[in-house]
């Protein structure tokens, strides 16, 4: 069996800079970074951007994290306590915790950190609807006294959606979670220095000197020991081809995520390492749910028939199988609650013919569909390309509108009809890894209506049922809850899936002894 890293990732895009000219010999206690997409946002809980994610394991600590089993392992905490049946739990916070400010973290930091981030993860957010009280009763106890019982709490703190629970000062948690906090203050390994930082060019950090990793556990996704292995990180924002150039001359130390179409070449740079499976990607298109077409859920089922996974994931990631998979559900391969109920509607030879017959029995005569692209990132672009000719052949009227992806994202929030601003349709790349591995941490499952994700489904069985699993405390009936859930998915249709692939990392061989460190730092490494 192959070696694998799989990390939390999801695809993305970076803009142009030029590295300045470092040997490796020069810094040897310093990484420098080329991230798969700019760092312009820096608030982990108003944003699940792929790069704040990663940029927020450096800066901040979390409660829990996920381990390689994807279960939660207390990380800020020392421990916890249930009692009265699961209707009170005690957490207690390890010794010695401190902010970049360098004053200590307290239970009041942390209960004010949580109902921010709760208001942006459905997870947390179900967790504070079950809780009647909230306290700190002291500087190192957080107290949850519920309503009802709430068996995945510690799974509810460890971040299992894009936004990252992170722990931060009260003063700052305060803050709208719809609103940048004014300071980027943590407890993680590293410091973020701000007067560095320069949008869509470069970030850097430095060794926080008082951070203390939990002792024990192993390292695994967001739980375990955090080294911080180098006094200093620096990100470079590169378009794809001075990356590459500058990890062959080592002016850079680790290119977050090259093409496909680059890897090749690098496989044969005798000092660069290339791991070609290191991250998944799932892939989806994604409706609006308010105007029509597609608030026709008849008109969504229809189109289960045209998506091609596996035509999807090859223009993607290449024609070798084992970058890539076909036949995915809610979740992805190798996760706890994968399933195959109803997967059938997905699998087998493509009938265009049949699709156009279902669209129009749906009531579909050829209304112009907008879809949004994005201009700047291969692989999504290449989706939403793919994906948009699948549309075509099932006799849709498509209005492929490409701009850049910062664009796509704030175009995604206007709910306004299609030719006044608003959109149809989108495809899109997300993690399969602890963001994705239950029905809450999927938040393109939720279909609560405008309370939801960009896109706005409505179907109170969905809800139903992730609530249902919510209160399972057997894994047995999480599973067929899930099962069940995939089944809905087949009938409301909130998204279509359109297969997982991985993505590939390389880094300078140099680094092979300390590497693996590093991306623990950063969200955490799992080993298959």
């Amino acid at each position: 069996m192959r070696r694998r890293e799989l990390f939390k990732a999801a695809a993305a895009s970076a803009a142009a800079l030029a590295a300045p000219r470092i040997g490796r010999a020069e810094r040897a206690n310093k990484l420098v970074f080329a991230p798969s997409v700019d760092l312009s946002l820096l608030d982990p809980v108003v944003t699940a951007f792929r790069p704040t994610r990663n940029h927020a394991y450096l800066v901040f600590d979390t409660l829990y994290g996920i381990d390689r089993s994807w279960m939660a392992q207390p990380q800020m905490v020392e421990g916890h306590q249930i009692e009265e049946d699961g209707l009170t739990w005690t957490l207690t916070l390890r010794d010695g915790l401190r902010f970049h400010d360098k004053e200590p973290v307290l239970a009041r930091d942390v209960v004010a950190s949580i109902r921010r981030f709760a208001a942006r993860s459905s997870f947390a957010n179900a967790l504070m609807t079950a809780t009647e009280e909230l306290s700190a009763p002291d500087d190192r106890t957080v107290r949850f006294r519920l309503k009802r019982p709430f068996p995945h709490l510690p799974e509810a703190l460890a971040g299992p959606g894009g936004n990252v629970p992170a722990i931060m000062p009260e003063r700052l948690a305060a803050t709208s979670p719809y609103k940048p906090v004014a300071e980027i203050i943590g407890s993680g390994p590293y410091r973020f220095l701000p007067d560095e930082h320069i949008s869509g060019a470069r970030a850097a950090y430095e060794r926080f000197p008082l951070y203390q990793p939990r002792t024990g556990g192993l390292v695994g996704f967001t739980a375990g020991p955090k080294i911080a292995y180098f006094d200093r990180v620096e990100w470079l924002t590169l378009d794809p081809f001075s990356a590459m150039a500058a990890l062959r001359s080592g002016e850079i130390d680790w290119w977050e995520s090259p093409g496909r179409d680059l890897v090749e070449a690098l496989t044969h740079d005798r000092d660069v390492t290339v791991i070609s499976q290191y991250a998944t990607a799932m892939s989806l298109l994604r409706f609006n749910h308010l105007h029509p077409p597609f608030d026709n859920a008849a008109v969504r089922r229809a189109l289960l028939g045209a998506v091609d996974q596996a035509e999807a994931m090859t223009a993607v990631a290449g024609t070798d199988h084992a970058f890539w998979h076909d036949g995915i559900g809610l979740f992805g391969v190798g996760t706890p609650l994968a399933n195959d109920a109803g997967i059938e509607v997905l699998r087998g030879p493509r009938d265009y013919a049949a699709v156009r017959q279902a669209l129009a029995r749906a009531g579909y005569n050829g209304e112009k569909i907008v879809i949004l692209a994005p201009t700047g990132e291969g692989g999504m672009r290449t989706l939403s390309l793919v994906g948009a000719d699948q549309l075509r052949r099932a006799g849709m009227n498509v209005d492929l509108q490409e701009m850049e992806l910062g664009n796509v994202i704030r175009r995604r929030l206007n709910q306004a009809v299609p030719d006044k601003g608003g959109w149809n349709a989108f495809f899109f790349f997300f993690d399969r890894s602890t963001p994705n591995t239950n029905p809450y941490g999927n938040m393109w499952i939720r279909a609560d209506g405008l309370a939801g994700f960009d896109g706005w489904p409505t179907s109170p069985r969905i809800e139903a049922l992730r609530a249902a699993w919510l209160d399972a405390r057997d894994f047995d009936e999480q599973r067929r809850i899930c099962a069940e859930l995939q089944m809905q998915l087949w009938q409301d249709v909130p998204y279509i899936p359109m297969g997982e692939y991985w993505q590939a990392t390389a880094y300078r061989k140099d680094l092979l002894d300390v590497l693996p460190g590093c991306f623990a730092v950063f969200y955490g490494v799992r080993r298959v």
